[in-house]
């Protein structure tokens, strides 16, 4: 029995909005050690860069995120610093 080699991954282009959010969360891995809650957390601030979601304050509190060396509110408020500048 033989397997296929596993499916190529098409990028975000780098001006995406997604490269851009995936980005914010990324930066934040010493925050957010958990690769699963970072990923989570990108989906959710893409949803909301597209007004389809909730604001990060809201999201850092109901997804769950395990959280290290910061509290959620200072989380929430870095977060939100960075999709303004995205925003802007």
């Amino acid at each position: 029995m033989t397997t296929l080699p596993p499916a190529g991954v098409k990028k975000f282009p780098e001006d995406s909005l997604e490269k851009k959010v995936y980005g914010i969360v990324e930066e934040l891995n010493e925050y957010l050690p958990v690769v699963n809650d970072r990923n989570r957390m990108g989906f959710s601030l893409f949803k909301f860069m597209r007004g389809e979601g909730d604001e990060p304050e809201i999201l850092v509190k109901s997804l769950k995120l395990t959280i290290k060396g910061i509290s959620p509110e200072e989380l929430a408020k870095l977060i939100k610093a960075e999709v303004d500048k995205i925003k802007n």
